[in-house]
């Protein structure tokens, strides 16, 4: 059973009815998916308007199946850590009482093969504290499904909630990130065993890579660990200031990432001087955001190394001359570009009273003779506006295929009346200047997440947020890093996953019709 267009959880599960049995039934113990076409050509759909409850709206010739959800029991739970998508340390039901459970929200996902075994992992960026699951992708006893990873530190202080998560082949780590602001923020890692167990169950925080609030990580070829930060600036003009930053690491030793340089990338604006972080806060309407944000622009880049000290990362790439963007969130490299290409979002101010340039951000790309190089060129691929923006997660389906999901939160909801979306946009279009933007997710609302919405008790989050758009062959060696190689939906093994957050935390995995 395919849980589709037609047929979604939305309205039985919003409330708790029957979900255990309903999930069940839709869950594949297969090792491998269906047969699927290898292209992620679609028909577009529309959103959901941001009223009531809604079901997700999918493009004709994909489904969706469940593979966790948040109710969904661990297998060896530990105190207020019982559920995948709850904590229950506050006592509260898992339902929509005022008094309900934390919510965690299971966040990106890292799909791994190890020794045949097909695993989903993921952090969780809500609740008292963070914690790092895996899923069984070929567990048919739902009981057994989902196992709790970690939830304590090498050092014995508190975990911070996860939001990004990568799989690093040189140190054999999950790497996840804390985006919080320093000191608390950072980059985590959890060692794990040729058979995709933790080695010892504890994150070890990697401080040197800095401290900030980052969201995205990823990996090149030569080890080095890309992150991109997501911050808000300072209010003004009702937007932000560009406030975060895309860094890089060089670790001294690939297989160690204990020491190493934590470089931040700098613009270089039209008139050959960077572009600083004490330019757009004295002028967050600033010629360069304006022309940063146009079609067919252009601008050369370089690395600046960072000495970062008890201020964080942030502090340190402003005082270094980097260049600060309006929220950027996650990067991923371009497949068949040898790592040359990177992609990243801007979220932009997720508002629509911002009357600053750049306010519903956009993609821009990163090109580089080279993953090492120190100097490339920054353009935009695609500018948002007010029915696309809040782009958050990304990751490419094929060479030319970038899929791009919106997490707009539910001001930006109720201001343009849509929820989230996830798009494909082609890069190989060059009929106009703006590449061609396809809709083939009108995210819905269960019913959980429209309780948080009208009647939250606080602590939750209400409309659902996409998140985890995620495609990869579980490739855990070195030559796997994703962007090594072309994605082919369908062949080899390649599979696609997303993370329906708030409310009821259901995680899906994507399939496609034969010859859609």
């Amino acid at each position: 059973m395919k849980i589709s267009t037609k047929t979604g959880l939305a309205g039985a599960v919003g409330l708790g009815l029957g979900l255990t049995a309903l999930v069940a039934a839709s869950m594949s113990a297969t090792a491998e998916p269906p047969h699927r076409s290898n292209a992620f050509d679609v028909v577009g759909v529309a959103a959901n308007p941001a009223f009531g409850i809604q079901q997700n709206v999918l493009s004709t010739g994909i489904s969706e199946s469940p593979v966790a959800y948040g109710q969904l029991p661990i297998v060896n739970p530990d105190a207020g850590v019982s559920r995948y998508g709850y904590n229950t340390s506050n006592g509260g039901p898992l339902t929509q009482d005022p008094h309900e459970a934390f919510k965690t929200e299971p966040d990106k996902n890292a799909y791994l093969v190890f020794g045949g075994k097909h695993y989903l992992f993921q952090g969780h960026e809500g609740g008292p504290g963070g914690y790092v699951t895996r899923i069984d992708l070929d567990q048919p006893d739902l009981s057994k499904r989902v196992t709790l990873m970690s939830d304590s530190r090498t050092d014995g202080l508190a975990v911070p909630t996860f939001d990004g998560i990568t799989w690093d082949p040189f140190t054999h780590q999950l790497l996840l990130t804390a985006e919080s602001s320093a000191p608390k923020g950072g980059v985590f890692a959890l060692s794990l065993d040729a058979n995709g167990d933790a080695v010892d169950g504890k994150l070890a925080p990697l401080t040197a890579l800095g401290s900030g609030g980052y969201e995205g990580v990823q990996n090149d070829a030569a080890g080095n660990v890309w992150l991109v930060e997501d911050i808000g600036g300072a209010g003004v003009s009702g937007g932000k200031v560009p406030n975060s930053y895309v860094y890089r690491f060089t670790p001294t030793n690939k297989t160690d990432l204990s020491s190493g340089t934590l470089e931040a990338l700098q613009v270089i604006g039209k008139n050959g001087s960077p572009v600083t972080a004490q330019q757009l806060a004295a002028n967050p309407s600033d010629p360069f955001i304006t022309a940063l944000h146009s079609y067919g622009s252009s601008f050369k880049t370089k690395w600046v190394t960072l000495t970062v000290g008890a201020n964080g990362s942030t502090a340190a790439a402003a005082a270094a001359g980097a260049t600060p963007f309006k929220r950027p969130e996650n990067g991923v490299f371009r497949p068949g570009t040898d790592f040359g290409e990177f992609y990243f979002t801007e979220t932009g101010d997720t508002t629509a009273t911002s009357s600053l340039p750049g306010a519903f951000g956009g993609v821009f790309k990163l090109s580089q003779k080279s993953s090492t190089a120190s100097t490339g060129t920054l353009s935009p691929v695609y500018l948002g506006d007010l029915q696309h923006t809040g782009l958050d997660n990304i990751s490419f389906a094929s060479k030319n295929q970038l899929l791009v999901v919106e997490d707009g939160g539910d001001g930006l909801h109720t201001q343009r009346n849509l929820l989230d979306s996830g798009y494909v946009i082609n890069l190989n279009d060059h009929s106009t200047a703006a590449p061609v933007i396809v809709r083939w997710l009108g995210e819905g609302r269960d019913g959980s997440a429209t309780y948080d919405h009208y009647t939250s008790p606080g602590y939750n989050d209400g409309d659902n947020e996409i998140t985890g758009i995620h495609v990869s062959n579980g490739d855990v060696s070195a030559a796997g890093i994703l962007g090594a190689h072309v994605p082919q939906l369908g062949s080899a093994g390649w599979r696609a996953f997303w993370t329906q957050q708030h409310g009821d935390n259901i995680t899906w995995e994507l399939t496609f019709t034969s010859g859609h």
